[in-house]
């Protein structure tokens, strides 16, 4: 029998509960010592590793530390610079671009909205989600990486593909309260459990008996 709306969101309240206990330390692992520093972070993640991010901004921030540092960086030096992650001729073009829009536009802080910080040139909801949440604890949405996206379909959450769509079933599911830590929380499990290569058994996971498969 087809699960009802109330029963996936019953379903999804246990879930969460879940992996809050299994994975209770669930947080951000990019390493940045300032917000301008975490959207650049957050920025070159897309479509790499965080484990390849952190190993590149080690030296990267050492060099780049202010808003003023990125809005005056070389874009051919910068693209080498950041060439491992994958995509570095747009992630340097936009990642300087944004920069000097909010030192010119935002007098050097990063934005307080999503509404403004989408606006800002290689930032999607995702990253704005992620930026928001982690540098101001403004909670506006989910933020749905490929961990996430991968899971939400695994436990039953969605059918979409479109991370803005499998965003909007997530929030309908899960109280606003939890919309930040939910992110985590599926990446640990993505990590861990239901990975992209090889995923172990619900039976086996810290979800037995809540998974949509069971």
């Amino acid at each position: 029998m087809a699960e009802s709306f109330q029963q996936k969101k019953e379903r999804a309240r246990k879930i969460l509960q879940r992996l809050k206990k299994a994975y209770p330390n669930a947080k951000i692992v990019l390493n940045y010592k300032n917000n301008m520093q975490l959207l650049v972070a957050v920025i070159l993640s897309a479509q790499c590793t965080d484990k390849k991010v952190n190993e590149v901004t080690e030296k990267l921030f050492q060099k780049y530390k202010t808003v003023d540092d990125f809005a005056m960086a070389n874009l051919k030096v910068f693209e080498q610079e950041i060439r491992s992650t994958g995509f570095y001729h747009n992630k340097a073009k936009n990642i300087i671009a944004a920069s000097k829009i909010i030192r010119d536009k935002f007098g050097g802080k990063l934005p307080h909205s999503m509404a403004e910080m989408i606006k800002l040139p290689g930032v999607g909801r995702k990253t704005a989600n992620i930026v928001l949440g982690n540098a101001y604890n403004i909670i506006e949405g989910i933020a749905v990486d490929t961990h996430v996206r991968r899971v939400s379909r695994h436990l039953g959450f969605t059918k979409e593909q479109n991370p803005d769509k499998i965003e909007q079933d997530l929030m309908k599911l899960f109280n606003k309260k939890n919309w930040f830590v939910i992110t985590y929380l599926f990446i640990e499990y993505g990590r861990k459990i239901h990975t992209a290569k090889k995923s172990i058994p619900c039976s086996l996971g810290p979800l037995k008996g809540l998974c949509h498969e069971d």
